[in-house]
C-alpha cells in the first residue's frame, strides 16, 4: 500500500513540475495587435458555457478588475437563476450612474446561444485591455456598459443539457398545453438513438419526394414534379407519445417566443404567434425591463440573436415606420453602415422589410419605449464558411463541404438505421445541434471580436458632452451677462426624436452656482439675440436637447461675481461642470 502511495506522489509532483516547466511568463509572450498580451482572466473563446459556467467567468472578471467590473443579478429567471449583469467602467472617474450607458444582452431565443459568449467577450475585453489601450481607458472613464449574457438561462441550459436540435427550444421552460389537448409537454422530441442530439427520420419508400443527393450520400434533394424519390422525409427524431397519430406535436421546443413579450405594439398570440399573457409576463423580460427603467443613463442598447448576418434595426412592424423619425434614422443608418465594413459578410436591414412582421419585440420596446437606439445583430452567415458571399440561407452543400473540410465530419451524425414503433424500419442522421446557427469553436473569438467592435463604436457615439466657451459681458450696475455654449462631440443626441415626442425623460439641465441668478434663457445659434427666457428658476436652464455633432447656447444675467460654476446634467448625456 506505501509503495502505491509513494507511487502515486511521485507522478504527482512530476506533473506538477511539468505543468511549471512549460507556464509561460510574461517576458515569453509578444502582444499580438489589438488582443491582450497575458490577461489576468485566462479563458478560451472557442467553446460554450452553460449558466454556471457564464456566472463563474463573470465573478473571475470582477475579482482580477474590482475597479473596472462590478457584478449583480437583476433577477430570477422562471426556474430560479440568476440573471447576471457585469457593469464595466472605470469606476475612479466620475459616478457610473451620470455617465452614457450602452446595455448589451444575448441568448434571448434558447437555441441562440452564442450572444452569450459575445457579450462576456465584451466584458473581458475592455477590461483585459484597458491598461495598454489609451482609447479604452478614455471609453470607460465617459462610458459605462451594461452586460447581461444570457436573459434565458433556463432554455440555454435546456439547450446544452438535454437532446435537442440546432432549432430547439426557443421558449425559456414555463410549460404550455400546445395542443390544447389540457396536458402539457406530453409529446416532444425524442431522442431515439441516445446521441444527445435531436437529428432528422427518413423512410426508404419507392414512391417518396426526396432522394440522396448524387454529389454527396449524407444530403437529401427533392425530386422534379416528373421523378420519382426513394425516401420521405419524417422530421426530427420522435414517436408518437401521446397516442394521437401526431409526432413531436407537444413539446417545450416552440411553447412561446420570449421576443414577442415586450411592451410596444405588442399583439395577441393569434395576432403574433408566440405571444405569451401581456406585455411582460415572464419573469425574464420584466427583469431587463425594471433594470432598464432604474438606468435612464442607457443611451444605446444591442441584443444578440442568430443567424444569418444581419445588423437589424427597428421597426418590427410596418404598422410601426412612422414610429421612427428622418432624424434618428439617419444616426441609425450612419452606425449600421459602419456595422457592414467591421463585420464582414453582414447586412444592416430593416426588420420588417427585409426579414418578416415582429410585434412585441425587444428591439422596438427599446426605442418606441425607451427612445433608446438599438440593434438586433443575427450572429453567425455562411459568408464565414469559406469568405465569400453567401445568401441567409446557404446550400446545404456548403454546410458538408465546410463539415468535411474545416470540422473533419464532426458536426454531423451519419445515417444509421432505426426499428421506429410507428413507422418501422427508417434511418436516422443529420447535422447536430452544435452547427448551422451557433458559431464553430474557431469561428467564435473573431466573430465575437467584430461584434464587440461594433457595439464599441455604438457606445462611443452616445453623446460626449463639453462646455466649450463661456463669455462674458459687463451690463454695468453691478449686472453681468454670461454667455455658454455646450457641444455634444458625438453623433447621439441627448434626446432621440422618439424620446422628444413622447417625453420619456427630462430636458437637460444647464445650471449656474455661485451667483445670484436674475435670468436665464436659452439662445438662438443662428442668432443670437433671440432669446426665450425661463421664468421659472432661472439657475437653472432646461434644454429640450443638444443634438449630436452639435450645440446649444444658454445665456443667464447674474449680480457680478469672480467665481461661478457651470454644470451640465442629462441622463443620456452624462455631466460635466467648469468653473469661471
Amino acid at each position: 500500500m506505501k509503495s502505491i502511495i509513494k507511487y502515486i506522489t511521485c507522478i504527482t509532483i512530476a506533473a506538477s513540475a511539468t505543468v511549471l516547466l512549460y507556464a509561460q511568463t510574461a517576458d515569453q509572450i509578444y502582444k499580438a495587435a489589438g488582443s491582450p498580451a497575458n490577461p489576468k482572466v485566462q479563458v478560451s473563446w472557442n467553446h460554450y458555457n452553460d449558466h454556471a459556467g457564464i456566472g463563474e467567468l463573470l465573478k473571475r472578471i470582477v475579482k482580477a478588475y474590482p475597479g473596472l467590473a462590478k457584478l449583480e443579478s437583476i433577477g430570477k429567471s422562471y426556474q430560479g437563476r440568476d440573471l447576471w449583469c457585469i457593469a464595466i467602467t472605470d469606476y475612479s472617474k466620475g459616478s457610473p450612474d451620470k455617465k452614457p450607458g450602452m446595455y448589451i444582452d444575448g441568448n434571448i431565443h434558447a437555441n441562440e446561444v452564442q450572444g452569450a459568449e459575445f457579450a462576456m467577450y465584451t466584458a473581458w475585453y475592455l477590461t483585459e485591455s484597458f491598461n495598454d489601450t489609451k482609447f479604452i481607458q478614455e471609453l470607460l472613464a465617459d462610458k459605462i456598459f451594461y452586460i447581461v449574457p444570457t436573459i434565458n438561462p433556463d432554455g440555454r441550459d435546456d439547450f446544452f443539457k438535454n437532446p435537442n436540435n440546432m432549432h430547439s427550444p426557443r421558449s425559456g421552460r414555463i410549460p404550455v398545453d400546445n395542443d390544447r389537448d389540457g396536458l402539457v409537454d406530453e409529446d416532444g422530441y425524442d431522442d431515439l438513438d441516445g446521441d444527445g442530439n435531436i437529428t432528422q427520420m427518413r423512410r426508404k419508400n419507392p414512391n417518396g419526394r426526396y432522394k440522396i443527393d448524387p454529389s454527396n450520400p449524407n444530403s437529401m434533394v427533392e425530386v422534379g414534379v416528373d421523378e420519382k424519390g426513394s425516401y420521405d422525409l419524417l422530421g426530427f427524431e420522435g414517436i408518437d407519445n401521446d397516442g394521437d397519430g401526431l409526432i413531436n406535436e407537444d413539446g417545450d421546443q416552440f411553447e412561446y417566443d420570449p421576443n414577442r413579450d415586450w411592451g410596444w405594439n405588442w399583439q395577441p398570440n393569434y395576432v403574433q404567434g408566440g405571444a405569451y399573457k401581456y406585455p411582460f409576463s415572464l419573469p425574464e423580460n420584466r427583469a431587463i425591463e425594471e433594470f432598464v427603467m432604474k438606468h435612464p443613463n442607457i443611451a444605446a442598447a444591442q441584443t444578440y440573436h442568430n443567424a444569418g448576418g444581419m445588423i437589424l434595426r427597428g421597426p418590427g412592424a410596418k404598422e410601426d415606420a412612422d414610429t421612427y423619425n428622418d432624424a434618428d434614422v439617419e444616426v441609425y443608418n450612419a452606425i449600421g453602415k459602419k456595422g457592414e465594413e467591421l463585420i464582414p459578410g453582414y447586412k444592416y436591414l430593416v426588420v420588417y422589410k427585409d426579414l418578416y412582421s415582429v410585434f412585441g419585440g425587444e428591439l422596438d420596446w427599446f426605442y418606441g419605449g425607451r427612445g433608446v437606439y438599438t440593434y438586433s445583430n443575427e450572429l453567425w452567415t455562411p459568408y464565414l464558411m469559406f469568405n465569400k458571399d453567401a445568401s441567409r440561407d446557404p446550400n446545404e452543400n456548403d454546410n458538408f463541404e465546410f463539415d468535411r473540410y474545416l470540422l473533419f465530419k464532426d458536426a454531423f451524425v451519419e445515417w444509421h438505421e432505426y426499428n421506429h414503433p410507428q413507422y418501422g424500419k427508417i434511418e436516422i442522421g443529420g447535422f447536430k445541434k452544435n452547427f448551422t446557427r451557433a458559431h464553430p469553436g474557431f469561428l467564435l473569438e473573431s466573430d465575437a471580436h467584430r461584434n464587440m467592435a461594433f457595439t464599441i463604436y455604438h457606445a462611443y457615439h452616445t453623446p460626449k458632452l463639453e462646455i466649450d466657451t463661456i463669455m462674458e459681458k459687463d451690463l454695468g450696475d453691478g449686472l453681468k451677462e454670461v454667455t455658454v455654449i455646450i457641444g455634444n462631440k458625438r453623433l447621439m443626441p441627448t434626446h432621440s426624436s422618439q424620446d422628444l415626442k413622447y417625453k420619456i425623460e427630462r430636458p437637460d439641465y444647464i445650471t449656474l452656482t455661485g451667483a445670484r441668478v436674475i435670468a436665464g434663457m436659452t439662445v438662438d445659434n443662428e442668432n443670437p439675440i433671440a432669446t426665450v427666457e425661463q421664468k421659472n428658476n432661472p439657475s437653472t436652464v432646461e434644454a429640450e436637447n443638444i443634438p449630436g455633432l452639435g450645440a446649444i447656447t444658454v445665456r443667464w444675467i447674474i449680480q457680478a461675481s469672480a467665481k461661478y460654476t457651470i454644470s451640465v446634467d442629462s441622463h443620456k448625456g452624462g455631466a460635466v461642470s467648469k468653473s469661471k
